[in-house]
């Protein structure tokens, strides 16, 4: 599915202002931990804050759609660096991960209307714990 494909490209660009083209005004980001984001103000600003404590890249990525073309999802390996610390997470100094994760997608008028991912955080805790 290309909106997909152009999202995830974009993030491993690191251009979120692409990553915020390919959602609806009123998308809901359902992250791994935590609340429900909605509307693209708040997703630019998770954006921002995990471009502060993270460098990740996603790679074998296969992406997957519905039928219809409203719902599609993705496996990837997410290729990381812990830059600075995470609120209530362990100290940041330079450990790198790789975690496989997930996302799933509600695509609405050709835009991605929900982001939800997935992933271990006990097992992304125990890689940069090490």
């Amino acid at each position: 599915m290309q909106i997909v494909t152009d999202y995830f490209e974009a993030f491993n660009a690191g251009d979120v202002e692409a990553m915020l083209a390919c959602l609806t005004d009123d998308v809901a980001h359902h992250v791994n931990e935590g609340q429900v984001r909605r509307g693209k103000d708040l997703f630019k600003a998770f954006c921002a804050h995990m471009n502060q404590c993270y460098a990740e890249t996603l790679t074998d990525m296969v992406v997957f759609s519905g039928k219809d073309g409203a719902r599609a999802a993705a496996e990837y390996t997410v290729n990381g660096t812990y830059l600075q610390t995470d609120a209530g997470l362990p100290e940041a100094n330079g450990q790198t991960y790789a975690l496989p994760a997930g996302s799933f997608f509600d695509i609405r008028d050709g835009k991605i209307a929900r982001v939800t991912t997935h992933y271990n955080l006990a097992d992304w805790v125990r890689q940069v714990a090490a």
